[in-house]
């Protein structure tokens, strides 16, 4: 069978959205399909791995093959005016699909979110007839509303709900990666036999329980002797990190050894910097910055407990992420808020510690109890990995799109 993928972004850049990606073809490959890979314009970084310069029109990166998708002539125009720029990549991604789908003949269109693919594979798959199924990770109008470009019940917010719903319902079939997406688009009208959930999971061969924390690199971020509270992950507003720094004060006056650690970058890095040094403990707040993806087991290790102090809005009630899981295949203790995406993965109190979402005292109390409670570390490691060898393993995940893949490409 012959899949042809179009996605946001993929590697080299590193994301939960490119790690999934990696292990959806991973085991599709497995199941003995071709499976092709398309970009949209907002891919960056490829190339000479600067960023800058005219990007290739293919490229292969660690073993996989990508078709690139430039963007339009003179770059594309950020616009004032609603729509213009998501219209001029949408026309692009189109013109690049039409292309590549005309060389590699997939028997398959997979659109992967958001509707920005989704639309151009639609048409692009009903001129060559080539069905499409579309694949939701989130939806673009929560996004938009977390990166504070549109707000709920504002006029481009209802657009996009819209496309989003014509998209749900010309698919030919709908994957998704979570019983909360799966609840929503039944809502739009999705017939339940055409929505199928294909779990985030790990590919447990992958993942070891922790080892023993680099002493010297320990020593070096200034942790020696301390109890480590980590995160490891891209600076998002909706992951909470501005909670984890409010609960600090309260949890150094229970655990004055106690030190944070934040392992990685992204829009609220500045802003969460800033809130250390006006709450006084920017000298218990270790940043370290974007690491090497090699380097990141590492930090791993230096780390006690893992805090996902997600807030609550519709994209972390709807949508489960990656690295719960992760930490729990590779046997860590982890803390998390009670939003809908952490609770379709964590039991408190058997694989992990939930807390209210949005209240730095019970992130506080919670990272308490826990570190007081260190008799029931090893059950609770145990148990975690067990849950994901059990049920969130990826080769189970995908072996979920079978049945439909062969009645589509009518093998």
């Amino acid at each position: 069978m012959r899949i042809l993928h179009v996605l946001d972004h993929s590697i080299p850049l590193h994301s939960g959205y490119t790690f999934r990606t990696l292990a959806i073809l991973r085991e599709q490959r497995r199941l003995g399909w071709q499976t092709f890979h398309l970009t949209s314009p907002k891919h960056t970084g490829s190339g000479s791995g600067t960023g800058t310069g005219t990007p290739p029109l293919e490229e292969t990166v660690d073993g996989w093959h990508f078709h690139r998708t430039p963007p339009a002539e003179g770059g594309v125009v950020r616009s004032g005016l609603p729509g213009l720029t998501e219209m001029a990549l949408m026309r692009q991604t189109e013109r690049r699909l039409a292309e590549v789908a005309e060389a590699v003949k997939p028997q398959i269109l997979h659109a992967h979110s958001p509707v920005l693919n989704a639309l151009p594979a639609l048409r692009v798959g009903k001129r060559l007839g080539i069905p499409v199924v579309y694949e939701v990770r989130a939806f673009w109008e929560d996004a938009a509303v977390d990166h504070g470009t549109t707000s709920e019940g504002s006029l481009r917010y209802r657009v996009t709900r819209r496309l989003e719903t014509h998209a749900l319902h010309h698919a030919r079939h709908v994957f998704t990666i979570c019983e909360g997406l799966r609840i929503d688009i039944a809502a739009r009208g999705i017939a339940a036999d055409k929505i199928t959930v294909i779990p985030n999971a790990v590919d447990i061969g992958t993942f070891e329980p922790g080892g023993q924390p680099d002493e010297a690199l320990k020593s070096r971020l200034g942790l020696a002797g301390a109890t480590v509270v980590g995160f490891i992950g891209s600076f998002y507003a909706y992951e909470g990190l501005d909670l984890l720094l409010q609960a600090l004060p309260a949890l150094l006056q229970q655990q004055p050894a106690l030190r944070l650690l934040l392992v990685g970058g992204g829009p609220q890095e500045a802003a969460l910097k800033a809130q250390a040094q006006q709450l006084g403990v920017a000298d218990r707040v270790v940043f370290t910055g974007r690491v090497p993806h090699a380097e990141v087991q590492r930090y791993y290790d230096l780390i006690d407990v893992l805090a996902y102090p997600r807030h609550s809005m519709r994209l972390t009630e709807l949508v489960t992420p990656l690295k719960p899981l992760e930490a729990m295949a590779q046997g860590r203790l982890l803390v998390a808020s009670d939003v809908g995406g952490h609770k379709e993965l964590i039991h408190h109190g058997e694989t992990g510690w939930l807390f209210k979402a949005g209240s730095a005292t019970a992130l506080a109390e919670a990272i308490t109890a826990l570190l007081a409670q260190r008799e029931r570390w090893p059950g609770l490691r145990r148990a975690g990995r067990e849950f994901v060898e059990r049920q969130r393993n990826w080769a189970a995940s995908v072996a979920r799109y079978k049945p439909v893949f062969e009645r589509l490409a009518g093998t």
